[in-house]
C-alpha cells in the first residue's frame, strides 16, 4: 500500500492547474484536544480552563491557532491536498479570523492559485494555495497561503 502523498499517488506539477480545488475529510475537536495541546505547546488560559476562558477576549475555551494549523496540516496531508513527494512548504501567510472551540468538525477546502516551473530547477516547480479551514458551520477558523514545492512528472520518471 502507498502512503499519502507519495509520488505514486500524487499529483505532479503538470497536473495542477490556476483555479483546481480540493476539499478535506474532517476533524473534531473537543475540550481535552486543546488542553492538552496547549498544556504542551501554547499554555495560555484561554486555552487551558473553560472557565478563567470565560473572562478574555474569546469569551470561553478556544484552541491555539497553532493547534489548528497542525490540524490543517493533518487534513491536507491525509485527504486534502494529494501532491507527489508530500506537502513541502517554503513560506506563507496564516490568519485565525474566528477561534476554533470545542464540538467544531474541521475541514479544509484548498484552491491553487498560481502554478510556476522553475527556471533554474527542472525537477520542481512552485504552487500558491489558499486554504481556508471551515468548521460545521462553514465558517473561516484559520486562512493559509502557501508556497509549496512540487516535483514534475517528466523529472520524477527520469529518475527512476
Amino acid at each position: 500500500m502507498t502512503k499519502p502523498g507519495t509520488a505514486a499517488n500524487g499529483l505532479f506539477l503538470e497536473d495542477l492547474r490556476v483555479g483546481q480545488r480540493f476539499s478535506s475529510g474532517e476533524h473534531t475537536i473537543d475540550a481535552a484536544q486543546i488542553m492538552a495541546f496547549a498544556a504542551q505547546f501554547d499554555p495560555q488560559a484561554f486555552h487551558l480552563d473553560g472557565e478563567a476562558a470565560k473572562a478574555t477576549l474569546f469569551g470561553g475555551l478556544a484552541a491555539s491557532g497553532w493547534h489548528t494549523a497542525a490540524i490543517t496540516m493533518k487534513l491536507l496531508v491525509e485527504s486534502g491536498l494529494p501532491l507527489g513527494g508530500g506537502i513541502i512548504g517554503s513560506g506563507g501567510e496564516i490568519s485565525w479570523p474566528k477561534p476554533t472551540r470545542p464540538g467544531d468538525a474541521l475541514s479544509v477546502v484548498s484552491e491553487i492559485e498560481e502554478v510556476n516551473p522553475s527556471r533554474s530547477r527542472p525537477d520542481r516547480g512552485m504552487i500558491r494555495v489558499r486554504s481556508e479551514t471551515r468548521n460545521q458551520r462553514g465558517e473561516t477558523v484559520q486562512i493559509l497561503i502557501a508556497k509549496l514545492v512540487v516535483p514534475r512528472r517528466t523529472t520524477a520518471a527520469l529518475a527512476t
